[in-house]
């Protein structure tokens, strides 16, 4: 059993970058997005607004730690490489937080990290395995299921971020980048990429934004201020709105 969950875990490389299963996962996923918050808000009483969003969290939280036991029984689990060092791991266990208790400081951090960080993963993901592979939609959720949950916690809950919250969430950015660097000299490990840019788990090369980043070190400063720009522009649409009440 261990030996075929390996090689189904590792044995699929048919995904490619724009090609079908990238755009339709891309298509796919901005329907989500769009239509799960319109049926809510038009057909749902707060009650079934409120268990939505309790499985839309829980769908989202679950992935990671489902994707975790599957490596372990794999035997191929590695400390290196699977810990919740990454943006959207650590999006996706947090954002309960967000769909259930409503915790408006988590929203605050969390929004512009998924409306960054998983917006670009979208654009650029690293994966290798193609649909309908485990690892396909273990992407797809644990990055635009973050994007779906904050755009449902916007326009179901109501909850708003504030021009404090960008600061709040890249001061967040930055603490977690000081713990991934910690992590990476104590485990010798590539988290949030601030070693090296992405590859696969093979080791291959991953185009990503950062290949315009210029070369390592310099990449980790031009992410900080396309990040610290990103925040900016994701908060945009709530500073015209807000223009236009008053």
């Amino acid at each position: 059993m261990r030996e075929a969950i390996y090689l189904y875990l590792y044995g699929d490389t048919s995904f490619r970058l724009f090609g079908a299963d990238h755009l339709w996962g891309i298509v796919v996923s901005v329907l989500f997005i769009v239509i799960v918050p319109w049926i809510s808000v038009k057909y749902l009483n707060r009650k079934s607004q409120k268990y939505l969003g309790m499985v839309i969290g829980y769908v989202v939280m679950l992935n990671y730690p489902v994707w975790v036991i599957l490596e372990n029984i794999a035997g191929s689990f590695d400390v290196s490489l699977h810990l919740p060092v990454h943006l959207c791991r650590v999006s996706n266990l947090l954002i309960p937080l967000v769909m259930i208790k409503r915790h408006f400081l988590t929203f605050e951090i969390l929004f512009f990290w998924g409306l960054s960080g998983s917006l670009q993963g979208a654009i650029t993901p690293d994966i290798s395995a193609g649909f309908p592979h485990f690892h396909y939609f273990r992407f797809w959720v644990g990055h635009n299921g973050i994007i779906l949950a904050l755009v449902y916690a916007v326009v179901v809950f109501k909850m708003r971020p504030t021009p404090y919250s960008i600061w709040k969430s890249f001061i967040a950015l930055n603490i977690f980048l000081i713990l991934a660097v910690i992590i990476n000299l104590v485990l010798d490990a590539n988290y949030f990429w601030i070693c090296g840019k992405p590859t696969t788990p093979t080791g291959e090369h991953v185009p990503s934004i950062l290949d315009f980043m210029g070369p390592w070190p310099w990449y980790i400063l031009s992410a900080e201020f396309l990040a610290l720009f990103h925040f900016v522009l994701a908060y945009l649409p709530f500073y015209f709105l807000k223009k236009n009440d008053k």
